[in-house]
């Protein structure tokens, strides 16, 4: 059954114009082409990539934190309470008034503390500021690194500066070493984007997120396998060009330097609309959909690399209206740029005023709006360090 499958699915006439097939892709007097199984390289850098990050973040990016005054921050913890904990996992984050009042029935609650208790609550959930700049440095790191590997890989290529020489002598295109680690080592980091998203912090474009990788990681494995390589290194050059931009910005918003990051997300968002609405689609499409026409009939595998590239371009539209929307925001008041994506704290404006009624005693001993016989009731809110 396997076998019949894959019978189909590595059938000559879905991958290769007509008249060519894997035999024009055997190696033979020392030219070497891409292979399928050449993509399990892949799988061990992923994890690679996962140890790294962990050293990384832990130590330099910890180290560099501590530098520019980012410290863990300390927040109030929810108390424990069966009744609100059970409406927050089930139910809802955010609570109607009418909901509010009967968890205060429930609960024993006031209507105040059940409103602070959630605040509470949801911030517990969100990632604390170094946490996002950890994440930030990682990513700055590797996009950069990527971005220079690409540069080193392409600078003496002709096909960077005539996109019509990425399909000359194709599908029997050689691949040098350059090549095969640009590749690897882009394949093996979305894999372990992927792997790690579940813990990584969470934002509002998170399937978006999701559909990314897996396009992105579908994308590299199957340019590869058809010999796509020069177009797919063109595309990896072109996306890595302005993600280490965004990364810096990020970082410099986290360490509170508000001109600086404003800065960079210019020139970011201006690499981003030249490269991602500009390039990709009048120059990078138009050499993979409409060239391409010049030299063989279209067949199933260019409709398939085509269609994964018009995916990445749709997303490329929805990110380019969010960073307009932050730019058309901060511009004018030279506010400092925040990220639409990521879910900021909540602040409880009544949190300076409990602790001061925390200190008076009137009527009975109060602490943090509990009186002293319901303290039996109700746990004391404490901090957590």
């Amino acid at each position: 059954m396997l076998q019949w499958l894959s019978d189909i699915f590595w059938q000559e006439r879905l991958w290769f114009p007509e008249g060519l097939g894997w035999a024009d892709l055997e190696d033979r007097d020392g030219r070497v082409y891409a292979k399928a199984r050449d993509l399990w390289v892949a799988l061990p850098i992923a994890f690679i990539f996962l140890i790294l990050r962990q050293i990384f973040e832990r130590t330099v990016a910890t180290y560099v934190a501590s530098l520019l005054g980012i410290k863990k921050s300390i927040r109030r913890n929810a108390d424990h309470n069966p009744t609100l904990e059970s409406y927050y996992c089930h139910s809802s984050k955010y609570p109607t008034q009418k909901c509010v009042a009967e968890l205060c029935r429930q609960s024993g609650c006031t209507e105040k503390q059940v409103q602070r208790w959630f605040r509470r609550r949801r911030n517990q959930d969100r990632p604390i500021l170094i946490k996002k700049f950890r994440e930030a440095s990682w990513r700055f790191v590797v996009y950069l690194f990527a971005f220079v590997t690409g540069l080193v890989s392409l600078i003496d290529k002709p096909w960077l500066y005539d996109l019509e020489e990425m399909w000359k002598g194709f599908p029997t295109l050689t691949v040098l070493p350059s090549q095969y680690w640009y590749y690897m080592l882009e394949l093996g980091f979305y894999l372990s984007l992927l792997l790690s998203v579940a813990s990584d912090v969470k934002r509002k474009d998170f399937k978006e997120q999701i559909v990314h990788h897996v396009a992105t990681i579908t994308l590299i494995s199957f340019s590869w396998c058809m010999n796509y390589i020069r177009a797919g290194t063109l595309i990896m050059f072109l996306h890595d060009s302005s993600d280490y931009l965004l990364e810096s910005a990020k970082i410099f918003t986290y360490a509170g330097w508000r001109r600086t990051c404003n800065f960079i997300f210019i020139v970011f968002a201006g690499f981003f609309i030249i490269t991602r609405l500009v390039i990709f689609p009048f120059r990078i499409l138009y050499c993979t959909w409409v060239y391409p026409l010049t030299i063989y009939p279209p067949f199933f595998g260019y409709y398939f690399f085509n269609g994964l590239l018009l995916v990445l371009q749709c997303l490329h539209v929805f990110w380019a209206v969010l960073i307009v929307r932050m730019a058309l925001r901060f511009l004018p008041q030279n506010e400092i740029v925040e990220d639409e994506r990521s879910d900021r704290d909540e602040t409880d404006d009544s949190e300076e005023e409990d602790e001061r009624n925390g200190e008076i005693k009137k009527n009975g001993e109060i602490k943090n709006n509990y009186t002293a016989h319901s303290s039996n009731n109700h746990r004391k809110h404490h901090k957590t360090h």
